[in-house]
């Protein structure tokens, strides 16, 4: 672990199901950290969506085995909650400001400063997605790379801002509520797997919703008043050169945002994955979809997925013995996917 400064310390350590939990002071309020895996690795930095944490948004990705053994055995998972968003979290005093999405970004350099991390890769979610592409507009020479998902990158057109701006007086005045609750899920998931009259609410919908009754909902209510005063990063993409990739679902709120911000990137560095029938959240609602992508990303960096014969699937396209363009081809994963659709392909 990196020495702290005067201005960055830790308050608590603690375990949280397998992975060390750390609250830590930044210079811009406290911020829960969970590390998972040997911090002599590369590190891997998260950061989920509005009214989520690393469970609720990142749990079928890492519980995915082939996507565990890729991200587990190349790097030290650091999962960022949003302040106020972690497990147990208590309500953050009125007294304490809101912050900017600058701050929010600056805590994350406080973070990789605490932990004495120089250059990282970063996987976000929608507001997560923006929050670390703030960062590394920001900060260009800590990134290694930049994974988003169903990602923000434009200011809130004046229907979103409204939108969120009823859904926060919602929050502060009557807390999570049903209404708050179903407009989060529309956020996240797609309709088929939120069910309806004829069909059950899947079990991964069935999770989030409980788990979105443990938030806080004033906490809930800061990062969306923080989300809701973003600013536009498209003169600032075009800037970055660190290699990106992003998956969107077809039926994500955002993706049209996913397509202006893959437009503003040079394309020698950056790949798009449009995920058929899958809303915001393709990290709980179809984590498979992401391996092949996530494999061919990581190669770029001579970075591989294990291959065991208990635990590796034979047609890994990381595997020595496995380079037929064919593997593209979800049935020869022997996986029951949708449709992927590649609008970049991604040079490596």
């Amino acid at each position: 672990m990196g020495e702290s400064s005067s201005s960055v310390s830790v308050d608590v350590e603690k375990m949280s199901f397998g992975g060390k939990e750390h609250q830590i002071l930044t210079n811009h309020g406290s911020v829960s950290v969970t590390v998972y895996g040997d911090q002599y690795k590369p590190a891997l930095v998260t950061y989920p969506d509005v009214a989520l944490n690393y469970m609720s948004c990142f749990q079928g990705l890492f519980f995915c085995p082939e996507a565990a053994s890729l991200l587990l055995h190349n790097f030290c998972i650091y999962h960022i909650s949003p302040p106020g968003h972690e497990l147990g979290a208590a309500p953050i005093s009125a007294d304490v400001p809101v912050p900017s999405v600058d701050d929010l970004a600056e805590q994350v350099a406080d973070v990789l400063d605490f932990f004495g991390l120089g250059s990282v890769m970063c996987l976000g979610v929608t507001a997560g997605a923006y929050i670390l592409t703030l960062f590394a507009t920001k900060y260009r020479e800590r990134i290694l790379g930049l994974i988003v998902v169903s990602p923000l990158c434009k200011a809130p057109s004046w229907t979103e801002w409204l939108y969120n701006k009823v859904m926060s007086n919602f929050l502060y005045f009557y807390g999570m509520r049903g209404l708050i609750k179903e407009y989060l899920l529309q956020r996240y998931f797609s309709k088929e797997v939120r069910g309806g009259s004829q069909m059950p609410e899947s079990d991964v919908v069935q999770a989030c919703r409980n788990l979105l009754e443990e938030r806080q909902s004033t906490n809930v209510w800061r990062f969306l008043q923080s989300i809701n005063g973003r600013h536009d990063l498209t003169e600032a993409l075009k800037q970055l050169q660190c290699r990106t990739l992003i998956f969107v679902g077809e039926n994500s709120p955002f993706h049209s945002e996913a397509l202006h911000m893959i437009s503003k990137l040079d394309r020698r560095y950056s790949a798009l994955v449009e995920v058929e029938a899958c809303g915001s959240m393709v990290t709980e609602e179809q984590p498979h979809a992401m391996l092949i992508h996530l494999e061919y990303f990581l190669m770029g960096y001579g970075l591989y997925r294990p291959c065991q014969l208990t635990s590796c699937s034979p047609q890994s396209p990381l595997s020595p013995s496995c380079i037929s363009p064919d593997l593209l081809s979800p049935e020869s994963m022997g996986l029951k996917l949708k449709p992927i659709k590649t609008r970049i392909s991604l040079e490596v």
